[in-house]
């Protein structure tokens, strides 16, 4: 693998990017406590509370990675004008988060996803939310908003949760103004949006999310049913390129002419939840910096399969990648 600089010189240049993430943000709530008996009203466990914690869930998880990376991360998004709304604008104020494309609907419910946990166990989850598209005005103001940010920033990542706040139409007049600008744009679909990011730079689905965008069925370990199944993605979307992850197969890149696949480090896998946010980060930041296409996969493979290693969504760590980067790559 060739790099164009030293690793040293793209972990620093990380730290001049501005990074505009559009998309569902939410908060995630984490209630611990111990059982001790079962309800006399139903045969569940009672859960006798120790403490609580928010963290920011959704498009907040990619926010606070390209934080870790050393770049400004900007959201770009619209959350309910209520209390929860309070608290995760308050949370992205704690954490030195730029808030400039926020928006507060006074029609929509700010998105919560409550884990109860009784020691180890997680007992239940209790979503708050609503997948309805915002109104026609929160679209208008979400596309200035990023209209607005767009030729300040080096990269744009639509981080789609399909919680309505992306729609064809948004997606659609905020990539043209992207690319009228030379801003690469990079995409973390979910089902529903899936074949709405025409002309985007980069496309980042996982493996079930390529299955089900396309429809399609494929063996993912012949070569020619995958690569078809990648060219048929790119011609559909007319996109720059792809990165397929893999899970433990590793990744697939297909960009500016090369065709890579990686696989995966070994591991002791903790959990994999966020891996699929770390990767997206990574890949953005490289390609803001105009890295190669074994750059931008290897990075971001290093990445999410680090993160696999702890408990909980947690960020990158941008010294441990690094490390790693420098035995690896």
């Amino acid at each position: 693998m060739v790099l164009d600089i030293s690793i040293d010189e793209l972990f620093e240049q990380f730290d001049k990017l501005r990074v505009l993430i559009i998309g569902d943000v939410m908060l995630d709530s984490y209630v611990w406590g111990h059982v001790e008996r079962i309800s006399p009203e139903a045969p569940v466990p009672i859960v006798r509370f120790d403490r609580r914690e928010l963290r920011l869930g959704g498009a907040g998880n990619v926010l606070l990675n390209v934080q870790a990376l050393g770049a400004e991360a900007i959201i770009c998004s619209v959350i309910g004008a209520d209390a929860p709304g309070d608290q995760l604008e308050q949370e992205l104020g704690n954490r030195g988060l730029n808030c400039d494309g926020l928006i507060r609907s006074a029609d929509r419910i700010t998105t919560i996803k409550e884990r109860i946990i009784a020691g180890s166990q997680q007992v239940v989850r209790v979503d708050t939310e609503t997948d309805k598209y915002i109104t026609a005005d929160e679209q208008a103001k979400l596309v200035a908003k990023a209209i607005e940010l767009i030729p300040t920033c080096h990269v744009v990542i639509f981080e789609d949760y399909d919680k309505g706040v992306l729609s064809k139409e948004a997606i659609a007049r905020i990539t043209d103004f992207a690319n009228e600008q030379h801003i690469p744009t990079v995409v973390d679909p979910k089902k529903r949006n899936f074949l709405s990011y025409q002309n985007t730079t980069l496309f980042k689905p996982n493996l079930k999310e390529l299955r089900e965008g396309l429809k399609l069925d494929f063996d993912v370990d012949n070569a020619g049913e995958f690569q078809a199944a990648v060219d048929q993605l790119i011609q559909t979307l007319n996109l720059k390129g792809a990165l397929i992850t893999l899970s433990e197969r590793g990744a697939f890149i297909d960009y500016n002419g090369e065709r890579l696949k990686l696989p995966a480090h070994v591991r002791k896998i903790a959990d994999v939840s966020g891996a699929g946010d770390t990767v997206i980060s990574i890949a953005a930041c490289c390609v803001a910096l105009r890295q190669p296409p074994s750059v931008i996969a290897g990075l971001s493979n290093l990445g999410g399969g680090l993160v696999c290693e702890s408990v909980g969504v947690v960020p990158i760590d941008k010294a441990q990648l690094k490390a790693e980067a420098k035995e690896h790559l």
